[in-house]
């Protein structure tokens, strides 16, 4: 599961990606702010949904909620729909823009489902990302070389039980908490990050390290035939000691320190957290 922020004619809509569904949902307030270009799209739903409440209409009566990033930096409560119910409640709203929009979902889904069938899509528009933000071609292959390996692990931790996303965040903080030495909150707060991917901003040699307590947790649980949350913990901290002494070896031996306050964040940004 992840949230993303896709444009439509250069206007922002909130979109999440459910891996098990394997379907896009897509914020219903934002959709509606680019049909009606109403300055008050919650307000605007508001009202749709109880007219649409009323009629019965599938749209609202099969419609969930996600939590997703706010203008205010802030993870709030959203109505969400997928493509098949945002395309009935497209129906419902006059805009000249409906059609446009339509396509545009439709193109989408094909896009996500391209990247599915042929998961190189997906690494390649990664890379593209990253450099455009100025990463260096050295930084971004060990950017992608650690996705490699923490897809194994969370593929090994989805086979042997472990389901839920608080689950694999619990086991991704015991890693990083044994080699770092600080939780991954801990880790992002030194970098003075807020909502920003901790990877995104770890130095080459975070990068390697994170690598390496991750592939070593994941042989040894695949060794062990860890199963469930308790077993994989357990093989978690045994990966994120290894990446530990080895951390504590090269900082003896050259006298500098792996972790840093370091990252990528603009220069705007970072100076406004120094006033």
């Amino acid at each position: 599961m992840k949230n993303e922020m896709k444009l439509f004619e250069q206007q922002k809509v909130r979109t999440h990606w459910d891996e098990k569904e394997e379907k896009w949902y897509f914020s219903i307030s934002d959709v509606i702010a680019i049909l009606t270009e109403s300055v008050a799209p919650v307000a605007y739903w508001r009202k749709l949904k109880e007219r649409l409440k009323k009629d019965g209409n599938e749209t609202v009566t099969n419609g969930h909620g996600l939590k997703m990033k706010a203008a205010d930096g802030k993870m709030r409560m959203t109505d969400v729909a997928d493509t098949e119910q945002l395309l009935r409640l497209i129906q419902s709203i006059p805009s000249p823009k409906a059609e446009p929009f339509k396509q545009w979902l439709a193109k989408t889904g094909y896009e996500r489902m391209k990247e599915i069938a042929d998961p190189e899509q997906s690494l390649d528009r990664a890379r593209e990302n990253w450099q455009k933000l100025g990463r260096s071609e050295k930084w971004i292959q060990q950017r992608m070389t650690g996705q490699e390996t923490r897809n194994k692990l969370t593929d090994y931790w989805k086979e042997s039980g472990v389901e839920k996303s608080d689950e694999f965040a619990f086991l991704t903080n015991i890693i990083h908490t044994e080699w770092a030495g600080l939780s991954v909150k801990q880790h992002k707060n030194l970098k003075s990050l807020k909502t920003q991917n901790l990877r995104d901003h770890m130095s080459e040699a975070e990068l390697i390290f994170t690598a390496l307590a991750e592939l070593s947790t994941r042989q040894i649980a695949e060794t062990d035939e860890a199963k469930g949350v308790r077993q994989n913990a357990v093989a978690g901290k045994k990966g994120g000691k290894i990446a530990k002494d080895a951390r504590l070896a090269l900082e003896n031996k050259t006298g500098r320190k792996v972790i840093t306050g370091e990252n990528f964040l603009p220069l705007s940004k970072q100076n406004k957290k120094l006033k």
